[in-house]
């Protein structure tokens, strides 16, 4: 493994790092060829993904990586009998060694930008697990990157590979509610801020390179077992990236509010804090009451019961008026969607199940059946599609980078605390025209060895560069 002093020694984080011979020039797999990808990062969420490339033709894992060397080695007892993964500790190594046409991220939010990079400027395709980014702006230096190299990339959103929801959300988007005058979404929780501890013991395995480099960009600090188990609950590793938490269950749910309303490449013009921010449950549901056929997001009410953190209510609005309002709790209405509230009605879109009333909205003969198989698999179906094809993911880079800023001017809103002003958002510039204190929010300084390679050059400029010298 690669301490990060090696790193550092070996290569400006300005240029492509250890770029291969297949990357200059690729142009994707052909139709019928198998699809060799690598793993980044082994955790929960990567078994789950892992299990879901089993089922699907013609993509093979050629090699898995974490910086984590025990995580390594126990994920790859789950390897199908008569499979054999090539096993790394860093990403580097494995894109130069294996030839690959892809890597899936599923590490840490906040490394996910750094090796996203780093690898689409080696070559790679990626999968981009959510949420994309931990600021709006490094989210949109991975855009510009992406478009630089022509690269391939699908966020883990797989709400729009789920061909119910891209149903339902056509039928808002093309008129079927009229005018949309609001939009109703969950009140998700935010992340908590960390407070200093003293250092622990590091589990077995661990040593001081191994921590260094899964900080990554984050304040360094001495290893606890709850920031690197539990790292999803804090401000600097994450948005609230839990169940019913800004970055986790949201953006799902913010992405599918983009989806409906057409606004895939553009975002909200104001966004105004509507109540102090408190800490508290986010199931509030009443002993009398039972959650109705019509509810989609009854099946997820048992999993976010015991759930308590930071929250607090925020509205935004669209330039052509439509307004959003974050109020539902998470024992009412769509915990992974929104209802779309218009002249003729409403359509509750949540995961592959949706509602409208009045009912006949949505009792149409081409309403298509949900998935019948694992819930990611059109949506990495659909990247390796693409890779093949070079064309636009159903998920794209940009499209994520929209939905993540929802999350973050969520978050940026309640930091503020300035309850009932209008904060002034321009979704193209990705700034506030009046609250340079927001702005300050949109990034956080970097560690040396982790800053993001924003000069790095393309493969055909690296070709040409060389045929100067």
């Amino acid at each position: 493994m690669w301490s990060r002093r090696d790193f550092l020694k070996a290569v400006a984080v300005s240029a492509p790092l250890l770029i291969s011979s297949k990357a200059l020039g690729r142009t994707g797999a052909g139709a019928n060829e198998t699809v060799n990808i690598g793993l980044i990062g082994l955790g929960g969420r990567c078994r789950h993904i892992a299990e879901t490339c089993g089922h699907i033709p013609n993509l093979r894992i050629a090699a898995v990586c974490d910086c984590f060397k025990p995580r390594v080695d126990n994920f790859l007892g789950l390897a199908p009998e008569g499979q054999r993964w090539n096993a790394y500790t860093d990403f580097r190594r494995m894109i130069e060694r294996e030839k690959l046409d892809g890597v899936m991220v599923e590490t840490t939010t906040h490394a996910r930008a750094w090796v996203t990079c780093h690898a689409m400027a080696m070559g790679m395709d990626v999968y981009i697990e959510k949420p994309m980014c931990l600021t709006i702006a490094e989210g949109r230096v991975m855009v510009k990157l992406a478009h630089k190299f022509k690269r391939v990339t699908q966020v883990g959103t797989q709400q729009r590979s789920m061909p119910l929801n891209n149903w339902a959300s056509d039928l808002v988007k093309n008129g079927a509610l009229g005018k949309i005058t609001s939009v109703l979404a969950p009140n998700f929780v935010c992340p908590s801020r960390w407070t200093p501890k003293d250092g622990e013991e590091m589990p077995e395995g661990g040593c001081d390179d191994w921590w260094d480099t899964w900080t990554n960009q984050a304040e360094w600090r001495p290893y606890r077992k709850e920031l690197h188990e539990g790292w999803a609950r804090w401000s600097d590793y994450d948005g609230g990236g839990i169940s019913f938490g800004v970055t986790g269950w949201g953006t799902h749910s913010y992405d599918q509010i983009q989806r409906g309303l057409g606004t895939d490449k553009t975002g909200p013009v104001e966004v105004v804090l509507e109540e102090p921010i408190k800490d508290g449950p986010a199931y509030q549901f009443p002993a009398d009451r039972q959650p109705g056929e019509e509810e989609s997001g009854s099946n997820f009410y048992h999993m976010v019961k015991t759930l308590t953190g930071p929250r607090a209510k925020v509205r935004m609005k669209y330039a052509n008026g439509t307004e959003v309002l974050f109020h539902l709790n998470s024992d009412f209405g769509p915990g992974l969607g929104c209802i779309f509230v218009g002249e003729k009605g409403t359509i509750e879109i949540n995961r592959d199940r949706i509602a409208s009333n009045p009912k006949d909205l949505i009792l149409k003969s081409d309403r298509p059946e949900p998935l019948k198989v694992m819930e990611s698999q059109p949506h990495i179906e659909n990247w390796l599609e693409c890779i093949k094809t070079r064309k636009t993911c159903t998920a794209d880079i940009e499209y994520g980078q929209r939905s993540s800023t929802l999350c973050y001017l969520v978050n940026i809103a309640r930091d503020l605390g300035r309850i009932g002003e209008t904060l002034k958002w321009n979704p193209k510039s990705e700034r506030f025209s009046n609250c340079p204190e927001g702005n300050a929010m949109l990034s956080r300084p970097r560690r040396k060895g982790f800053e993001l390679p924003h000069h790095a050059e393309s493969p055909n400029e690296r070709i040409e560069r060389s045929k100067q010298i």
